[in-house]
């Protein structure tokens, strides 16, 4: 996944992106990823939900499931096209579009959920506070923003960029509440037995 130190991803990334989703890249699993349906089943979500990176869209698919208005926004046509073509099929009304993560306000609406899987563990020092930034703008003050990312406990080659609780607590400082960091597992195709990850559960302050 790449780290690319650039606010916006360059056409390389892109195009690595976008090849990998012509096949079946490992973080593609088929299904949400189960601290998802843990959190739904927790009552976590209200209202207007944003799947940001949401590649093929599982996560959002199953959200819209369960009755949520879902949007989901990736960098990649292939897998929006996927996404879309899932949902076409099973006749949900979550919707996809291609949309780079430091635009969200090109979406030119607010939510009062945000999920990410895999997304913030894939920028540098620098492309997060851009990313945060964005994420203040379209989230409405009070609103959740749940991500599931690789941590620093997990030793193993391959994979993104990892993760620490510092890490999280130097980019949501002032203007955000961190409800709680859980250890968790990241299922994928890279690690047997999936990888060690954080679910963090973070709330938007006034």
């Amino acid at each position: 996944m790449n780290t690319s130190s650039q606010n916006k991803p360059d056409s390389a990334s892109r195009e690595t992106f976008d090849q990998w989703y012509q096949d079946i890249p490992p973080w593609e699993i088929g299904r949400p990823q189960k601290e998802f349906i843990r959190l739904e089943k927790e009552g976590a979500f209200s209202g207007e939900i944003l799947d940001v990176g949401c590649g093929t869209g599982e996560n959002a698919l199953f959200l819209s499931s369960k009755g949520y208005k879902v949007v989901g926004i990736d960098f990649s046509p292939t897998a929006i096209k996927k996404a879309q073509e899932k949902g076409s099929a099973r006749r949900l009304t979550a919707q996809f579009q291609v949309l780079d993560a430091f635009k969200l306000t090109d979406l030119k609406q607010t939510f009062d959920s945000v999920i990410d899987s895999g997304l913030f563990h894939c920028f540098s020092d620098e492309q997060r506070p851009v990313f945060v930034s964005q994420l203040s703008n379209i989230l409405r003050v009070g609103g959740g923003y749940y991500f599931l990312c690789f941590s620093e406990k997990e030793t193993r080659d391959g994979g993104p960029r990892r993760i620490s609780k510092d890490d999280i607590q130097t980019n949501f400082g002032k203007g955000w509440s961190i409800l709680s960091i859980r250890d968790a597992k990241f299922e994928n195709t890279l690690h047997e037995g999936d990888s060690l990850a954080y679910l963090v559960s973070i709330q938007k302050q006034e």
